[in-house]
């Protein structure tokens, strides 16, 4: 809870509750808790996976591993607004990802992540800017994020950047 409360007092923009080892129940119990921190500038926050979780935790949106349902198969059961991200790697990911209805997607890795090791090539700047091109949603970047490459992500398209190393 110490890093969510840190990075809500930071004003970041969405915290995504990313916990894979967590069964749901523990999940929606860390949900509602990190609701209850103090959000001064109205963070949201996204679940990560489980939409289930999500809505039973009034969280603000989902993330989806690519390879989900079609986020539009979500849209009569979630609440208006509700954001519906989906990551992904390549750039008929990123179209796939607009056309069935995502509010936004994760591209990457941008770079060599610094938190695991992806079997995946980084994607590198000119793929970022592949991407964010090819699409009118949000695109955020991620993998390998700095504080140092970041400038460089957004002049190369992406309207944010995502990661875990950078927020911890």
């Amino acid at each position: 809870m110490e890093s969510i409360a840190r990075n809500l007092r930071d004003g970041v923009t969405w915290i995504q509750l990313r916990e894979k080892d967590m069964s749901a129940r523990e999940l929606y119990d860390v949900a509602m808790a990190a609701k209850l921190l103090p959000n001064p500038h109205g963070t949201k926050f996204i679940v990560n996976t489980r939409t289930d979780v999500a809505l039973a935790a009034r969280a603000d949106g989902v993330h989806l591993p690519s390879l989900s349902p079609e986020p539009r198969r979500w849209r009569g059961i979630v609440p208006a607004g509700f954001l519906i991200g989906v990551s992904c790697h390549t750039l008929e990911d990123v179209a796939a990802a607009a056309n069935q209805g995502a509010a936004y997607a994760l591209f990457g890795p941008i770079f060599a992540p610094l938190s695991k090791i992806s079997p995946l090539e980084p994607r590198g700047l000119t793929g970022l800017a592949q991407a964010a091109q090819a699409v009118s949603i949000p695109l955020l970047a991620l993998g390998g994020i700095t504080k140092s490459n970041t400038p460089a992500c957004i002049e190369a398209g992406a309207s944010g950047v995502a990661g875990i190393s950078l927020y911890q």
